[in-house]
């Protein structure tokens, strides 16, 4: 049994939350010392807004920047080597991410490659990287990926046909203007998906081998959150009265894995990201229900407070039905945001199984998950999801 007051890291950037936090980009670059910023952002990010939002702040303040928009769904290594050169070409000395996961994880491999003038494949796992990046600044527009505080980066390996896990303080950026009236350009969808990724870090970072009683208070805050307002969120983009609280959920659920780290959702997940380049928080939103059943029996009393934050208790439950109950409070949660239960769809076989499993059960997440895990267990997740 864990050791309550072991001792623990817990790393955080400085973080602005509240409306308005995304016009305080101007002055954060100036902080930080910018001569020129290299914005890396995708289009969608771009034609929602945002962006313009974060270049007008640079201009009142007289700084000149370089926007980079060749981000794709699940950033590749290839994106990452050419947002380097755009850097390295244009002359600049600190970036502002603006967007998703896929953004801002796309900007920490960017600083990671031009503060070591070598490709982002060699740095996959944990603590790998040995100097700082140039200052980050990350302003996110979805309440999902928490990659804005996170010591996380996740980048598509394309010719291996998987995700890279980059783990690493050195990526934990140097700031995040977190606006929740950024989430208002979401779509339903996109809002679903995101929900359900932030459902996922604040689950698997409460019963990860490495939680702590700090990641702890994040993590259940993030669960009553999101279980009190991505319904409302979903089916209104635009009320504040739950989108505010959504981001919240994201920064605590980010707080808690970027310290207590995931598990195995997170790694099939990113197998399937790396092999069929879809939505993570779709992934991790069909696989969660299978790995919270499996991993139940490691650590029941603490999935018991995962479900009361849910809304549900289990103390009068009998103790064979605790689990069930639980992943149907998750599917039903799931399925009132619209999100589907399989990989079919997605153009997922059972051939694809056996690599998906390989790939899965060397992902850096896989060392945190509650209970050990052998090929035949991860093999039977998937197939139940095809």
């Amino acid at each position: 049994m864990q050791n309550r007051w072991e001792l623990r890291k817990f790393v955080a950037p400085e973080f602005l939350f509240g409306v308005g936090a995304i016009e305080m980009s101007g002055q954060y670059a100036k902080n930080f010392g910018a001569q020129k910023v290299l914005l890396v952002t995708d289009p969608g990010v771009e034609a929602a807004g945002w962006v313009g939002r974060v270049t007008d702040s640079l201009h009142r303040i007289s700084i000149p920047y370089v926007v980079f928009t060749g981000v794709t769904e699940n950033p590749k290594m290839e994106e990452v080597r050419a947002g380097s050169r755009l850097y390295a070409t244009a002359g600049c000395n600190m970036i502002i991410a603006v967007g998703g996961g896929s953004p801002m994880d796309c900007a920490k491999g960017i600083g990671i490659e031009v503060s070591h003038q070598r490709g982002i494949e060699e740095f996959e796992g944990v603590d790998m990287v040995e100097y700082p990046i140039p200052p980050l600044v990350c302003v996110p527009t979805t309440a999902g990926s928490s990659a804005d505080v996170s010591q996380f980066a996740i980048i598509a390996d394309t010719s291996r046909k998987t995700k890279m896990a980059i783990v690493s303080k050195a990526v934990v950026p140097d700031a995040a203007l977190i606006d929740p009236q950024t989430l208002t350009t979401l779509t339903p969808h996109q809002i679903a998906c995101t929900g359900m990724d932030a459902l996922t870090h604040a689950i698997e970072a409460y019963v990860s081998t490495a939680h702590s009683p700090i990641t702890d208070v994040h993590a259940l805050e993030a669960i009553r959150l999101i279980a009190a307002h991505l319904p409302g969120a979903v089916k209104n983009p635009q009320s504040m009265d739950d989108q505010g609280p959504m981001m919240l959920a994201s920064l605590e659920a980010g707080l808690a894995f970027s310290n207590a780290i995931l598990g195995a959702v997170h790694a099939m997940a990113h197998s399937l990201g790396g092999c069929f380049d879809l939505p993570h928080g779709e992934y991790n939103a069909i696989l969660l229900p299978g790995v919270v059943a499996f991993n139940y029996s490691a650590c029941p009393e603490r999935f018991d407070k995962v479900a009361a934050a849910l809304g549900i208790s289990l103390e009068q439950a009998p103790v064979a039905e605790r689990a069930e109950m639980l992943v149907a409070r998750i599917q039903a949660l799931r399925s009132s945001v619209g999100v589907g239960d399989n990989v079919r769809r997605f153009g997922v076989t059972k051939s694809d199984v056996a690599r998906l499993a390989e790939f899965a059960l060397q992902d850096a997440c896989m060392a945190t998950n509650p209970k050990p895990m052998k090929r035949a267990d991860v093999e039977a997740i998937y197939e139940a999801i095809i």
